[in-house]
């Protein structure tokens, strides 16, 4: 689908991941269409789940897996009112920390002869965790959606995207395939870390 465009009409307000995004005519992944070029702007018209239906610079417009999308910096927040917290850090920590007495537990196993390395790796498989806290700077790796986000103490922002899918108990799609949702399943989206620079696409954690 292809809409009108003028000088005015384009606001991007994402960016294509760095090795181009595959698209979708509509919310299904029976309908692909052709893949968006590298670094393409986009302007988000909407989500539906994991899905996204955004707006080429070229006036076409087409659904992907909004998971993937890069963010742009947006406008400041106006001066008479405090900044919008649009996402809580706390569950994504707690997760690592989770992640982590569960790896704990397992290497004291180990040690103490309570099981054996090939039990171990086993039990190890599929446990992903990445923490990373300096000052009040935070990064943390979400296993679940494949992705590290960053918090400057006020919100959590998407910093950066993995190419691996999801986890085996997750019960979603890969990462290449959103999941299809009502169209009024929407989710709100988070922008990059305003001092980070721009965002990286990265293999795990």
């Amino acid at each position: 689908m292809n809409l009108p465009m003028d000088e005015f009409g384009f606001r991007p307000t994402h960016v294509a991941p760095p090795d181009g995004l595959p698209s979708w005519a509509a919310p299904d992944p029976a309908q692909p269409a052709s893949p968006l070029d590298p670094l393409l702007p986009l302007q988000l018209l909407g989500r539906a789940g994991d899905w996204a239906q955004v707006l080429c610079s070229n006036g076409w417009t087409t659904w992907v897996d909004g998971r993937l999308l890069l963010s742009l910096p947006g406008a400041p927040p106006a001066a008479t009112g405090p900044p919008a917290r649009t996402a809580d850090p706390r569950p994504a920590l707690a997760e690592a920390e989770g992640g982590l007495a569960r790896y704990r537990s397992l290497l004291e196993d180990l040690a103490v002869g309570g099981v054996d390395l090939e039990t171990f790796r086993d039990r190890a498989r599929g446990l992903r965790i990445g923490l990373v806290v300096d000052g009040e700077r935070l990064w943390v790796f979400d296993p679940v959606h494949d992705r590290w986000s960053y918090c400057d103490g006020l919100q959590l922002h998407t910093y950066a995207v993995g190419d691996r899918p999801r986890l085996p108990d997750s019960g979603g799609p890969a990462a290449g395939t959103p999941e299809a949702a009502p169209p009024d399943a929407g989710t709100p989206d988070a922008g990059p870390p305003p001092d980070a620079g721009e965002p990286t696409r990265l293999v795990g954690p």
